[in-house]
């Protein structure tokens, strides 16, 4: 599809009907409606800024338009719409003085949160003085809502360099042309961030400059990750653990075990409180760039590339102690479809983890499966408490760091759960 098409779509005036059911889920604030509940949609282009209409023709409020998704439309505004490019802008801009007020101690954090930030196809992160962003559907794709984006992160936060992390599947998807993630704007792509360290205000910047630097004395205290815009998964990090990071290492001691480390992000937090911690990925790349971040921060700690698994029952078997095991596995459950089989990779997993746990351990067990809830996952880790005959006790139960935003009408953006437990026998 030619690129022209979207960005031709953005004052069009079309609508789009939706049946009874499409017309519940926005009543219900929910913004996306999917393609089996549109009506009548004539005439529309790809990435269009399309009037929502009940089958009456009651109008419900703007939305974006996709000719591929499932997600047929993700709506942008319960009234008219007149400039989406500066509508977009005016977001982003509320989206950064949301940041100014809750993110502390960081140089990296989220800054767009997609529909959590009102922004629908949207991310953008902050990565010291290098940004990143990804743009996920057609009418975000638009060349005027892609100037607008660019205009404003340029204006607002001034970095060294803004990079473009592009999904080839998600552009597949829909329909858009092929892209290589790539240098946008400056001439910056990676730096060093800092996490968790003194008391920076993550948010605020020095004269409007993103300074990427701590205040004086505290920069010390933070723990540092070599970051680079074209490497590693998502936009090349996981800033939605952050906070977790933090927590972990409050309670971390002894002899500690990270299983799934990739770059490090806990084991680097506990080595600040724990005698020995050992790293388990399946990347080697990513235990090299964790060996990087540990030479960065001056700790030596033990990589071990394998499956966490195999290696888990293998410890068991041999009768290995931890004082605090990590697991933050990948998603389990990607669809609806994968639950059952997602459920039981959790309790095997965690059935593993406890068995290798010393009386008073800590266990810090993780999902970032949407499709696995709050109570699921509890339960599940209470099955392996059970099976592995071990009693469990609730320290914290954590989701995303502030700057993951959550609506709570829409459950998709609810998506992590973090558990700091203490086990005893």
């Amino acid at each position: 599809m030619p690129k022209k098409s979207v960005a031709s779509a953005l004052h069009l005036g079309a609508s789009v009907r939706l049946s009874s059911r499409g017309v519940a889920r926005l009543q219900g604030r929910h913004p996306w409606v999917y393609r089996s509940d549109i009506v009548e949609a004539k005439d529309v282009l790809p990435g269009a800024t399309v009037r929502v209409l009940d089958s009456r023709g009651k109008f419900l409020g703007t939305a974006l338009y996709s000719s591929s998704s499932q997600i047929a439309i993700r709506m942008i505004s319960h009234g008219s719409v007149a400039d989406l490019p500066a509508l977009v802008a005016e977001r982003i801009r509320a989206a950064i003085a949301y940041r100014k007020e809750l993110v502390r101690n960081t140089d990296a954090y989220r800054i767009v949160f997609s529909e959590a930030d009102f922004l629908p196809g949207l991310i953008v992160d902050r990565y010291n003085d290098v940004v990143t962003l990804q743009i996920l559907t057609q009418a975000m794709d638009a060349a005027p809502v892609r100037e607008a984006v660019l205009q404003t992160l340029r204006e607002e936060l001034q970095p060294a360099g803004i990079v473009e992390r592009v999904d080839a599947r998600i552009r597949e998807l829909e329909q858009l042309p092929p892209l290589s993630s790539r240098l946008l704007w400056g001439e910056k792509s990676s730096t060093v961030i800092h996490m968790n360290g003194g008391h920076m205000n993550g948010g605020h910047m020095n004269g409007g400059h993103m300074s990427g630097r701590m205040t004086s004395g505290d920069e010390s205290n933070a723990v540092r990750f070599h970051y680079d815009g074209f490497e590693g998964q998502k936009t090349g990090g996981f800033l939605d653990q952050r906070e977790n990071y933090a927590a972990a290492a409050v309670y971390a001691h002894g002899e500690a075990l990270d299983a799934f480390c990739y770059q490090g992000g806990f084991a680097l937090h506990l080595a600040t409180k724990c005698a020995s911690v050992t790293g388990v990925d399946s990347s080697r790349p990513a235990l090299e760039m964790a060996e990087k971040n540990a030479l960065l921060n001056g700790r030596d700690l033990e990589w071990i590339e394998g499956n966490a698994f195999d290696l888990l029952r293998e410890y068991a078997a041999g009768n290995r102690r931890y004082d605090t095991i990590v697991l933050d596995p990948p998603a389990f459950a990607k669809t609806k479809r994968d639950l059952e089989k997602a459920l039981g990779g959790y309790k095997e997993l965690n059935l593993r983890a406890l068995k290798l746990l010393r009386p008073g351990g800590i266990l810090v067990t993780c999902s970032c499966s949407f499709h696995v809830g709050a109570s699921e996952f509890l339960g599940v880790v209470a099955d392996a408490a059970r099976d592995a005959h071990k009693s469990l006790r609730l320290v914290e139960n954590r989701g995303a760091a502030k700057d993951h935003p959550i609506l709570l009408n829409v459950p998709e953006t609810s998506y992590l759960q973090c558990l700091i437990l203490i086990v005893s026998d």
